[in-house]
């Protein structure tokens, strides 16, 4: 092997081939210092003398399907016109690294393709050692990341381990990229992301977050100019939690076994969408006469129902037309339960119809809340949190559908 292959294959110049071996299924290349390339790594003065040598190993690129390593007595020089005795620089390699900067880049390149377990695999590494360098490199991408670009943001929390430990989430919806992080949930978890977009000067035009008290109250402090937007599934999740509520408490006060029969085992097939009701199962006889026997469990799914067409109006004055009459009709049935989450929406108004002016969501952020949940089912738990939270701001760039 010739310096100009080791220079084009391998990144390392500034250093004598002497001989290559192969032990144990390895390719061991045997490297020596080229004195006339010395020079001081302080000043740069080339007026150096040996102090002694250390004797390292690197790990390379593989050639073929075997692992290559560098062999090499690293010089110690002590330099005459700075008096201070330093270790030569070795340019294919960090300082404290086993490994060289070719073969670290090849580890990142596959790990956007590939799980961490099966890059160790590949390369004939331990985890450990593939998961150090990745983490270092997304330390360095993520340091670059500024948010004076951002324009709209989605806002959600995610359980990520029992004892209701949470993690707030913020994305980036024009990117898809998670732009922070924060530990538990409710406006302390965002402190520290309103502290970065503020000195960021990002101009934010729309914010997508549940009806929580505490978004509504964070955004409108943090971000008075931008709209802030109700998510379309959060409402109609909380209708459907109320629908399930109102079902169980119909079927406890049933009085004949007919309609108890008739209500027991309908809980999915009332939340469920209709043009997704199996007829090969009879779901749609199954719910017809569930419906058929309880008028309050009828007027509820049908209110649930027609709530889904406030977002398929045509422009925002006929989603206002088509709210009004909704809520007229919610408030006239003589359901508590629905009367009162009348009322909440109508607190939320101006929320729910600005998604006619930024018809945004925090639908990508559930895709990757579940990404998220995926990483650590792949991954059996994260013992690294610093990690886990760089694949997190990462995962966008993921080209694999399992990361872990």
């Amino acid at each position: 092997m010739s310096t100009s292959m080791l220079y084009h294959t391998q990144g390392i110049r500034g250093f004598r081939y002497r001989r290559t071996d192969y032990p144990a299924g390895k390719t061991v290349i045997h490297l020596e210092h080229d004195p006339e390339r010395w020079r001081c790594d302080g000043c740069g003065s080339d007026r150096v003398v040996g102090a002694g040598q250390v004797a390292r190993e690197f790990q390379a690129l593989p050639i073929g399907a075997k692992p290559t390593i560098l062999r090499l007595n690293v010089q110690r020089l002590r330099c005459k016109a700075c008096g201070c005795t330093r270790q030569a620089r070795l340019g294919f390699a960090e300082p404290m690294r086993r490994q060289t900067r070719s073969f670290e880049r090849y580890v990142i390149e596959l790990s956007t393709r590939m799980t961490l377990a099966d890059v160790a695999q590949h390369l004939q590494v331990s985890w450990d050692t593939v998961k150090d360098i990745h983490k270092r490199w997304l330390k360095r991408v993520l340091k670059k990341v500024r948010l004076k670009r951002i324009k709209r943001l989605a806002i959600d929390e995610i359980c990520i381990g029992r004892g209701h430990r949470y993690l707030t989430v913020v994305l980036d919806l024009d990117t898809g990229a998670v732009v922070h992080i924060g530990h538990g949930k409710g406006v302390e978890a965002l402190t520290a992301f309103w502290k970065r977009l503020r000195s960021s000067g990002a101009k934010v035009q729309a914010v997508a977050t549940d009806m929580s008290a505490a978004y509504t109250l964070a955004v409108a402090e943090h971000l008075p100019e931008a709209v802030h937007v109700f998510d379309r599934f959060h409402v109609v999740k909380l209708f459907n939690d109320k629908l399930s509520q109102l079902r169980r408490s119909i079927q406890n006060e049933a009085q004949t076994r007919q309609q108890k029969d008739a209500i027991k085992g309908t809980r999915w097939l009332l939340l469920k969408n209709p043009d997704h009701l199996d007829p090969q199962k009879n779901e749609h006889q199954r719910l017809a006469e569930a419906l058929r026997l309880n008028a309050p469990l009828a007027t509820a799914y049908y209110l649930k129902e027609d709530l889904r067409q406030l977002w398929e109006q045509p422009d925002k004055a006929t989603a206002e037309h088509f709210f009004d009459d909704w809520l007229a009709r919610t408030r006239a049935s003589s359901i508590p339960i629905l009367r009162r989450l009348a009322n909440t929406l109508q607190l939320h108004r101006t929320g729910l119809l600005a998604w006619y002016d930024h018809p945004i969501s925090t639908g990508p952020l559930e895709g990757t809340n579940n990404k998220i949940k995926t990483m650590q089912r792949q991954a059996y738990g994260y013992r690294d949190q610093q990690y886990f939270h760089l694949r997190i701001r990462t995962s966008h760039l993921t080209r694999y559908a399992l990361v872990g």
